[in-house]
């Protein structure tokens, strides 16, 4: 338990037993707490939720079989070990029936007390890690690939941050990678070998998300019929991964600001203050910005969660990396699929690079799947990647033709993409295409292009 006090429950109703395993898991370094009956272990398990339980069997109104199924029935996980008289080890065995993990006889000897309860704690510390390998699974097949000078320098600063308990904030659009980026974050932190706890703001409603943040106690409100432990208490000495923090509605806002300002909180429907031993790291692909402007979001709040920021950048303006990023995703699905590898046909990479990747890294990833599913031969040809990927200029648009038309048929093939992503706007094409309004109307006159009559009207 280095550096680590596990925290155990003595349920007892005699003071002097309930005193002399106290002062025995002491010399242990256990943080201790103390029931004196069935009633009150619930409450404090409930409460507390221990990492053992030392409970006494004998006990008056409500035994410690009674509590054993109490908590079965209330989906509480505990380890429990039963302690109970020479005369009573068929009660234990009955206990054992209802859940126990293990049992010790009175008078209690120290020395096999300390083995049980060393048992104890390395079970815990293995069902821990198991669900630390869970999330590890979940993101498995995900990792940070690059070779785009400015996403190099971004990776660099993110594994120097990796390294303190500041609260991260990743920006950048939909499926650019900010939860591969925060998996990679907590893998190179001190906390690597605790949970990584994933909360999307935006897909869980706002009646649902306090509770699912803090968690809630039992009778708190209608349905809850439990208690139910939340995201920052389960992911203790982890890291909770906030997405779409922007989507956080103002009431729960204040709750957030307190766990990153003091790290404590109270469960919904509770009054006991709970310790948050988390690091956070959020991301959105909105303006946190504006949204303080607009009273959206708290300043306050926002200053807490940029303390690191890191703006990733769209696959569009990191095109260096596709080939990367397909040769990992051609091995991942080639192993997920239990398909042989296959390569790129000629011309199919530069079909994949001249496309603009609206949906970004997660889109390339869902193409390079579709194809390896659908792909007959040893290659992925263009037949094998959707309509709007193949779409764009081809290398027989400009092969034969002389240097600079070749560039306009290209600038005329960039300008009519852009205005087709935009409807017809151009002013948002405009912007899109990183111009001037008044240098894009130019353009549209000297390349004369044509803007398609299906295209709304720019009222800009």
């Amino acid at each position: 338990m280095e550096g680590y006090r596990a925290k155990v429950l003595i349920v007892d109703d005699d003071p002097s037993a309930r005193k002399i395993l106290q002062s025995r898991l002491r010399v242990m370094n256990a943080q201790v707490l103390v029931a004196s009956s069935g009633s009150e272990a619930l409450e404090q398990i409930r409460r507390e939720m221990p990492v053992v339980v030392l409970l006494d069997l004998q006990m008056p109104k409500m035994s410690g079989i009674d509590v054993l199924r109490s908590l079965k029935r209330e989906g509480l996980d505990a380890t429990v070990i039963v302690v109970t008289a020479h005369a009573s080890i068929e009660n234990a065995v009955e206990a054992m029936k209802e859940g126990a993990y293990d049992f010790i006889t009175k008078p209690v000897d120290s020395q096999y007390l300390e083995i049980v309860l060393r048992k104890a704690f390395e079970r815990e510390s293995l069902r821990a890690q198991n669900r630390f390998l869970q999330t590890e699974m979940e993101g498995r097949l995900v990792q940070v690939v690059a070779e785009n000078p400015a996403m190099k320098n971004l990776l660099q600063l993110a594994r120097r941050a990796a390294d303190s308990n500041s609260t991260i904030l990743l920006l950048g659009e939909s499926g650019t990678g900010k939860e591969v980026l925060a998996r990679s974050i907590h893998r190179w932190s001190p906390r690597a070998n605790h949970p990584f706890t994933v909360v999307n703001c935006a897909a869980i409603p706002d009646q649902l998300l306090e509770s699912e943040l803090f968690g809630h106690e039992k009778g708190a409100f209608t349905g809850a019929h439990q208690l139910k432990r939340g995201k920052f208490e389960i992911a203790d000495r982890g890291t909770v991964f906030l997405d779409e923090i922007g989507e956080v509605p103002a009431s729960i806002q204040t709750k957030l600001l307190r766990v990153l300002q003091d790290h404590e909180f109270e469960r919904v429907g509770g009054t006991r203050t709970i310790k948050a031993d988390i690091r956070v790291i959020a991301a959105t692909n909105g303006d946190l910005e504006r949204a303080v402007r607009d009273g959206g979001f708290r300043e306050d709040l926002f200053y807490r969660l940029n303390v690191v920021s890191i703006k990733l950048p769209p696959l569009r303006e990191r095109k260096e990396d596709i080939p990367v990023l397909i040769d990992y995703f051609l091995r991942k699905y080639a192993g997920a699929l239990k398909k042989p590898m296959k390569l790129l046909a000629f011309g199919t990479l530069d079909d994949l690079i001249a496309y603009h990747w609206p949906g970004n890294v997660r889109e390339l990833e869902n193409v390079i799947e579709r194809a390896m599913v659908l792909s007959t031969g040893d290659q992925i040809g263009s037949e094998d990647l959707p309509p709007q990927v193949t779409a764009g200029p081809r290398r027989e648009t400009f092969r034969e033709k002389e240097f600079h038309e070749a560039v306009k048929e290209f600038k005329r093939w960039t300008i009519q993409d852009a205005l087709k992503r935009s409807h017809g706007n151009q002013t948002k094409a405009a912007e899109i295409l990183g111009l001037q309004r008044t240098y894009l109307a130019k353009l549209i006159r000297l390349l004369e292009i044509k803007i398609p009559s299906l295209t709304e009207k720019d009222h800009s």
